[in-house]
């Protein structure tokens, strides 16, 4: 486990910059990767590790500054930290606001006078506040206002009250207006001017990469068992904030860096080749997996199963398997595995979902299952999800787990 550790703890230190398109971060992390294949023996599956592709990111990579106060002299200014108490959006335009802060008024809905006297107001230049679920409805596909709808665009900047917790993303576009999360609870008593100043960059045509290699196997090198983890976060947020992303999904990619190193012993030198994709870009949609799918580097019809791994930080609830319920087989296999060993509480099946870089793959046919633990910390694509408070509470068990499913499919007939 000490290994593992520090992988984790590499992965996510204040210079990777949360692996995400600020400081190059993602770029820092593909060339640590490239580093360890090399250093494991791992064989390159693209000159020097690396299946490059691009993509269009908006960023954040200066200015994000976010205050009240009593006026604009900004005398008893409170100034919001980025990152803990308010986040841009993922689409979020750049820009400086200076106004009074003016509060979505939720009689609009039901009060016709209420309703004219917003729609008169002008919004140009301003900043307007509202909660998360005020806005949900204005924005949801059935709402028959468009006026309504539309009332806030003018603004400036967008400040949402969101009530529980900031959860970050990524987007490929960019809105003119600077869109802003604040938590709903340090926005009580707040003052009612508001400064704002975003730099926000849309990247278009970012060079990234996913870092491919492989074990050949010994008696059938033309089967593979292939291996996932996306190494990519969600990066830096103004000259502040940055987002470790220790669970998601530096967990997995040490998990990968694992199983990598088991069997490139000659011990355990495995029967079909075993491929290793660490991918690049799937907090921005899967690209990197759609990237590798569209140009595979390896014939997909001759892959016996894929196992993605993402989010195996905790465990003390157990694991859950999407696509387990599309592949019985295979999950039976797992579960019979799991109750043998004693390894984990319990291994739940899901049906198909979109939600790891297992999709593309089983989209196209290929046998694939997205495995994550669940229970334990609660962070998620926040500042919050560090090392120190990542508990790692099954992993040696999720490792000898898969470990055990991906030898045993090596000795059971094929069935897809």
């Amino acid at each position: 486990m000490p290994r593992v550790r520090q992988t984790i703890q590499d992965l996510t230190a204040p210079a990777m910059h949360g692996r995400g398109y600020v400081q190059q971060g993602e770029q820092r992390a593909a060339s640590y990767l490239r580093q360890r294949f090399q250093k494991l023996g791992l064989q390159p599956l693209a000159p020097k590790y690396t299946q490059a592709f691009s993509l269009d990111v908006n960023t954040f990579p200066g200015q994000l500054q976010f205050q009240a106060s009593a006026g604009s002299s900004h005398k008893s200014a409170r100034r919001f930290v980025p990152g803990v108490d308010f986040i841009a959006e993922p689409n979020s335009g750049g820009g400086h606001v200076a106004s009074r802060a003016i509060i979505f008024d939720s009689l609009v809905f039901t009060d016709a006078a209420a309703r004219r006297r917003w729609l008169a107001h002008r919004l140009a230049g301003q900043a307007v506040v509202i909660p998360a679920r005020q806005l949900a409805r204005l924005e949801a596909p059935n709402f028959p206002d468009d006026s309504l709808r539309n009332s806030l665009n003018g603004a400036a900047a967008r400040i949402t009250l969101v009530a529980r917790k900031l959860t970050a993303s990524l987007s490929a576009e960019q809105s003119p207006q600077i869109r802003l999360q604040l938590l709903s609870d340090r926005w009580q008593n707040a003052l009612p001017w508001l400064t704002i100043g975003v730099e926000a960059n849309l990247r278009h045509q970012y060079p990234t990469q996913n870092i491919v290699g492989y074990i050949p196997g010994r008696i059938q090198p033309d089967s593979f068992l292939v291996v996932t983890a996306h190494y990519d976060h969600l990066g830096q947020m103004g000259n502040e904030a940055y987002f470790p992303g220790a669970n998601d999904n530096a967990s997995g990619t040490a998990m990968l860096l694992e199983l990598a190193a088991h069997y490139t012993r000659p011990e355990n030198r495995p029967a079909y080749s075993v491929v290793f994709l660490a991918f690049g870009a799937e907090e921005a949609g899967l690209i990197g997996s759609r990237y590798f799918v569209e140009h595979p580097l390896i014939p997909l019809n001759r892959i016996r199963f894929l196992i993605n791994l993402d989010l195996l930080g905790t465990g003390d609830e157990g694991a859950t398997v999407v696509n387990g319920r599309e592949f019985p087989a295979q999950f039976q296999l797992l579960q019979h595995l799991n109750e043998s060993q004693h390894a984990l509480k319990s291994v739940a099946a899901r049906g198909k979902a979109a939600n790891s870089d297992h999709f593309p793959f089983s989209e196209r046919g290929v046998p694939a299952f997205f495995l994550y633990t669940r229970g334990g910390i609660a962070a998620y694509h926040d500042v919050q999800d560090r090392p120190e408070t990542l508990p790692l509470t099954a992993f040696a068990n999720v490792f000898t787990l898969i470990r055990s499913f991906l030898d045993a499919l090596q000795t059971q007939p094929e069935t897809k």
